[in-house]
């Protein structure tokens, strides 16, 4: 993320919020309230929405007839057209992720909302920092070779405790193949899992095969409760 965040307050005003975002050269930035709690986003396009607001009941010998067909949603939308301050415009409630949430949460929330960036805040809700698709997208820039590395020290050797030597990984593209025999056949889910879990890993093709099934073999609670009937 990026800590430096510019911000406005809910009172400042439409030129205000032009001359930061331009300042910056940013589409976008949180309003905040004195407590930097996150009260919403602005953004160009929430500019742009004002710019083109309707014209007012009045200003159109046909706007009573308008007003008529014209749904809530878009009477809404028209009306926070018309604000001239950043808490009248923003877009709110505002889409935040937690500081200790994965890059994968963060792009599935992007995507979820269509939104182009998220508020970071920490643990009492206050402002941390912002994540953008552009950070999200230079995750995915890490040479191959540092993501086989990661995957033989952080999951093979520290995770599973497993001998690196029985495992073959192969990186190409982000995409990781895992090929070679594990002790038990939980820990070859939990493989997909943690390397998964790995910045900058795309997907994963797991052809790993286990030795022992412990979870075939895991006695369920559930029967023995029916046993004992």
């Amino acid at each position: 993320m990026t800590s430096d965040v510019a911000t406005v307050q809910a009172d400042a005003t439409f030129r205000d919020i032009v001359a930061m975002l331009e300042k910056r050269r940013i589409s976008g930035l949180p309003v905040i309230d004195g407590g930097r709690r996150v009260l919403g986003v602005v953004s160009e396009s929430d500019l742009l929405v004002k710019e083109a607001a309707e014209p007012l009941p009045g200003e159109s010998p046909y706007a009573e007839h308008q007003a008529v067909w014209r749904g809530r949603r878009h009477r809404l939308e028209n009306a926070r057209a018309r604000g001239g301050t950043a808490g009248e415009i923003m877009s709110t409630p505002a889409v935040t992720i937690a500081a200790g949430a994965t890059i994968i949460e963060a792009a599935r929330l992007l995507t979820r909302h269509g939104v182009n960036r998220l508020p970071v805040v920490d643990a009492d809700g206050r402002l941390a920092g912002i994540v953008s698709r552009a950070d999200l997208l230079r995750v995915f820039t890490k040479p191959d070779e540092v993501i086989r590395r990661q995957v033989i020290e952080e999951v093979i050797q520290r995770s599973l405790w497993q001998d690196p030597g029985k495992v073959e990984v192969e990186v190409r593209d982000g995409v990781v193949t895992l090929r070679g025999q594990l002790d038990v056949s939980s820990n070859v889910t939990l493989a997909t899992q943690l390397t998964e879990a790995i910045d900058s890993v795309v997907a994963v093709h797991n052809e790993l095969t286990f030795e022992h099934d412990d979870i075939k073999h895991k006695i369920d609670p559930q029967s023995l409760r029916h046993r004992d009937r």
